[in-house]
């Protein structure tokens, strides 16, 4: 199975490394960018992905993502934006390597990226982002 819908609105993403071109080892030492079936290059993005919990309760643990892109996202998503994917899917894969170990995992990948919308100020649902303000106010600490 290819290209599993994920539904991530019950998270949190946070821009963790800006989208760049993605690129991969060309065998001689250097970097080439990669592009899909089409010619259009791709884009990879670092987040830092996290549970929404209500007020008062604890999250579980984050993880940090790695999300190729097919389209270039554009200027704003700059380290600690807060981010939702578009059309996010999953792919998994295993690779076997000539040494004869097995390597396997899950491959993010979205149309693109946009700008997350606003928490709810509600304390039943999602309460936690009421508190978005003072991440912001955080940022200016920094």
């Amino acid at each position: 199975m290819r290209d599993l819908p994920v539904l991530l609105s019950g998270y949190r993403c946070t821009v963790v490394d800006p989208p760049c071109p993605k690129t991969r080892d060309d065998g001689a030492g250097g970097q080439v960018v990669v592009t899909d079936r089409n010619g259009v290059t791709q884009f990879v993005v670092s987040l830092f992905v996290k549970q929404r919990v209500a007020a008062g309760e604890r999250a579980p643990k984050g993880e940090e993502i790695k999300v190729t892109l097919a389209t270039d996202p554009g200027p704003g998503f700059e380290e600690d934006t807060r981010v939702e994917l578009v059309d996010p899917r999953i792919n998994p894969y295993q690779i076997d390597s000539p040494d004869g170990r097995s390597i396997s995992g899950l491959a993010f990948k979205a149309v693109g990226l946009k700008p997350a919308t606003p928490a709810p100020l509600s304390t039943s649902s999602g309460g936690a982002f009421g508190s978005s303000g003072s991440s912001a106010k955080s940022g200016e600490d920094k």
